[in-house]
């Protein structure tokens, strides 16, 4: 601080006239470098041509000297004019930190900048000791009460500077005791299992929840509190808690002091306020009764059924209130205020980062109307639908207020896409095929439309293989979906050496889908085909004797149904919900030969939190003749084995076995009973931030086929099924939306193989995942 008397000195005035009374005309500013002249003038309270004093202008300095902003203020007149000299204080250059590992340099930037210290500022030298400390805090926040911070300051010349903070973050400090005082009910072990904090173990040489952070304990505090309410400690309170640190800092030791109190339940419970449904139906909704213990969860349970179910018809901001009324014997009456506030409606419903999927494809999806009674249930529900579409990463949605409206929201969808398709290409060689060319496409959202268009080619010496499909789940605009899939294939055998069969088949399907609820949905499939069978120079017997008995070229008309429920919450990976589906197919009679199929799938998946879930599936599959010649054409049959099926055995390479007429090793000729059944444990891999697009499971797999009548020729066919044959598998599987669409990949043993199977421990496929 700058004393009187320098003052008067610079103003060359005696002692004598310490009385003396000033009036300046005109008044100058030497020694600015950054400051502006503006900025001293605000600062400075002498105004020209007012008479003051020494006093006055002791007191002016100090007003300028307290801005911070200079070093040195030193006041000197000439005449009738005063200048005002100053020595401004350094300006920040750049700030240089080191040390810091635990927390990014971004983030201590910031908090620096909250204390007034960024490059281009004046340094504050008085602020750099509050620096140091803000510092230190945020260390000690996450339990590094050793850590330390040094500042030092380095001339660059120009009146800049250089702040550079030197940073030893230290070790965590690590729980060595918690203790809990006042607690008579429940002892010390059972309350510690409540916190995520916990002692170290004196074995364990790293453990993250004996790392004190206060922040944590908190959390634990609050989850303590939670606790005790749950079980109708209304009184319950946290009085104090000590936290003591050992002279290293690296040791903490907790004491919490709690008062119990005494246990109520409840004595009554009450309804108040403005009923918009019937109080029955808001009775059936409360979780707590008469006698019962209090509990806060389930009375929050309670509140957000009410509110949720005021929600439906249209009261979004509906307001419930729990009033517990303690009475001396420990009892409660619970009363519950209900405010539906007024009803809500919907101005507009609008989406956000749908940049290839069309508008109309979302607005389908939508069950709230526009204009409509807003309901909660419904924006929910239209969020998992779409969801449930498969072509986005996430949905969110939002509902704010329309402003200057007090019964208005607008409901606001955003949406990340991600792949919905994918490609294939190959290129091959073998000595029966020659060089194989194989392209295809699988397109579910095709040019945003919705659309699901399928096209594959391949083509090599012996085989060409055409197939087209598309599906439209709006072909009428009450949801009606048609599908239609047709598909070619030629064989070649001239000139070739293949041994078994080959088939030239060709054909198509039309199938229609109808929404009988908001979930589930009933079919129609009408289709025909034909197939002609080839044999090579090494058939198998059961290849011959079907062609000596019902020859070698069939049509078949057939005809379809299905129904399915489909209640899962992501059209892709999904990890919660079900879906079941029940379909039959019958050739029908005017075909060659009349058959059947009849198939059910089953997906169920348990969500444990948010992120693990398991996943149970089940596919059956059953198929005969039936009429006058009640024989199943042995290309109808089913196969396991392989991706999608029962990993770790390679791709239809199960169950029965075909009868070759020389020494060729018999191959898996399929059967007319299909059974597979699974589960699996989604989890994450923690190092993998945006796990939206990648799945990874351990899994258990077991399925085979079977034959209930085998062909009379042969002697590799087991009759009847026998669940004891299931062949079982268990590994790791990965699933990966790649830009170039899913790509799965399993890493499994086989646990009961037999001699005759074909296993595989790698397998990897590019295809739809379901």
């Amino acid at each position: 601080m700058l004393s009187g008397a320098l003052i008067l000195l610079g103003l060359g005035i005696g002692s004598q006239a310490v009385a003396a009374q000033y009036v300046f005309d005109d008044l100058r500013v030497e020694g600015l470098q950054r400051v502006s002249a503006s900025r001293v003038f605000s600062s400075f309270p002498i105004e020209l041509r007012q008479q003051v004093d020494s006093q006055d202008l002791v007191e002016a300095s100090k007003s300028l000297f307290e801005t911070g902003l200079f070093d040195d203020v030193r006041l000197e007149r000439d005449g009738s004019l005063l200048i005002v000299v100053v020595q401004e204080r350094p300006a920040i250059d750049k700030i240089v930190i080191t040390g810091n590992d635990k927390i990014k340099t971004e983030q201590l930037e910031q908090g620096l900048a909250q204390s007034g210290l960024k490059a281009g500022q004046i340094l504050q030298r008085v602020t750099l000791e509050q620096v140091e400390l803000e510092l230190e805090r945020m260390y000690h926040g996450l339990g590094r009460y050793s850590a330390s911070i040094k500042t030092e300051i380095e001339s660059v010349g120009e009146n800049r500077i250089n702040l550079n903070v030197k940073i030893r973050e230290g070790d965590v400090a690590t729980i060595r005791h918690i203790n809990f005082t006042g607690n008579d009910r429940f002892d010390n072990e059972t309350l510690a299992k409540r916190f995520e904090l916990e002692v170290k173990p004196n074995w364990s040489l790293f453990s993250s929840g004996s790392q004190y952070s206060r922040p944590k304990l908190q959390g634990d505090l609050e989850r303590l509190r939670n606790w005790y309410l749950g079980r109708g400690y209304l009184k319950f309170n946290v009085d104090s808690t000590q936290v003591s640190i050992s002279p290293d800092r690296l040791d903490v030791y907790i004491t919490v002091n709690v008062t119990e109190g005494e246990p109520y339940s409840i004595r009554e419970i009450k309804l108040s306020g403005e009923l918009i449904i019937e109080p029955d139906e808001i009775l059936e909704l409360i979780e707590l009764s008469p006698g019962d213990t209090f509990s806060r969860t389930k009375m929050v349970n309670t509140t957000e059924a009410i509110r949720k179910r005021l929600g439906e018809e249209g009261f979004t901001f509906a307001n419930i209130n729990a009033v517990p009324e303690l009475h001396d014997d420990q009892t409660v009456t619970l009363t519950l205020m209900v405010d539906p506030g007024r009803r809500t409606y919907v101005r507009r419903i609008n989406f956000s980062g749908n940049v290839t999927t069309k508008d109309e494809v979302l607005r389908r999806e939508i069950t709230q109307m526009e204009a409509g009674t807003a309901s909660t249930d419904a924006i929910k529900n239209s969020k998992t639908r779409l969801e449930r579409l498969g072509y986005f990463k996430f949905v969110q949605v939002d509902t704010p207020r329309v402003s200057g409206v007090d019964d208005q929201i607008d409901v606001n969808y955003t949406v990340e896409e991600q792949p919905s398709g994918s490609l294939s290409a190959s290129i091959g060689y073998s000595q029966n095929s020659g060089i194989i060319f194989g392209a295809g496409v699988q397109q579910a959202n095709f040019l945003g439309s919705g659309t699901n268009v399928g096209f594959n080619v391949s083509r090599s010496d012996t085989v060409q293989k055409l197939d087209f499909s598309i599906f439209d789940p709006y072909y009428t605009l009450d949801g009606v979906s048609r599908g239609i899939n047709v598909f070619y294939q030629e064989s070649n055998l001239e000139d070739s050496d293949i041994s078994g069969f080959a088939t030239d088949s060709y054909g198509m399907k039309v199938s229609f889908g109808y929404p009988i609820t908001e979930t589930a949905r009933v079919g129609l499939t009408l289709g025909a085909d034909n197939t002609r069978i080839y044999t090579g120079d090494d058939p198998v017997e059961e290849v011959l004797t079907f062609i000596a008995d019902e020859g070698d070229n069939h049509s078949a008309f057939k005809v379809g149904g299905y129904i399915s429920d489909n209640q899962l919450n992501r059209g892709v990976m999904a990890t919660d919900g079900s879906y079941n589906k029940l379909s039959a197919e019958v050739a029908v009679p005017g075909s060659d030969m009349t058959f059947f199929t009849l198939e059910y799938k089953n997906r169920y998946f348990i969500p444990i939190n948010d992120d693990y879930s398991v996943k149970f599936r089940t596919d059956l599959g059953y198929a005969d003749g039936y009429g006058s010649d009640s024989l199943l054409p042995f290309y109808e049959h089913y196969f396991a084995g392989g991706l999608g099926s029962v990993r770790g055995y390679s791709g239809n390479s199960l169950g029965p076995k075909s009868t070759p007429t020389d020494d060729d090793d018999p191959s898996a000729f399929g059967g007319n009973v299909l059974v597979e059944t699974g589960v699996e444990l989604i989890y994450p891999l923690w190092f993998v931030e945006d796990r939206s697009s990648l799945q990874t499971v351990v899994f258990l797999d077991g399925g085979n086929v079977f034959m209930t009548e085998c062909s009379r020729v042969s002697t590799n066919c087991a009759e009847g099924v026998d669940l004891s044959e299931l062949r079982w598998s268990a590994g790791l599987g990965l699933t990966w939306l790649s830009p170039i669409g899913p790509l799965d990949f399993s890493i499994s043993k086989a646990l009961n193989a037999s001699s005759d199977d074909d296993t595989e421990f790698f397998q990897f496929s590019i295809g739809q995942t379901f």
